[in-house]
């Protein structure tokens, strides 16, 4: 596993993260479910391992493969 070196900044239910590089992630956090609003991405924290995670917007693939 990489080490990955980030800070995260807390003002009531908003969060900004800076990583390594330099880059910001902005996200809002209300009891479970955290929305961010970088990625765009909605998850809710449930018990145990996994979770649920769900992407907004329009679907875009990454890497070469066909479908």
């Amino acid at each position: 596993m990489r080490f990955r070196a980030r800070k995260t900044f807390r003002l009531g239910p908003l969060r900004a993260t800076v990583n390594q590089n330099g880059r910001w992630s902005f996200a809002i956090v209300v009891g479970p479910v955290t929305h961010n609003l970088t990625r765009r991405t909605t998850s809710i924290d449930t018990p145990g391992p996994g979770g649920f995670h769900h992407q907004h917007g329009r679907r875009t693939r990454r890497g070469g493969g066909q479908r």
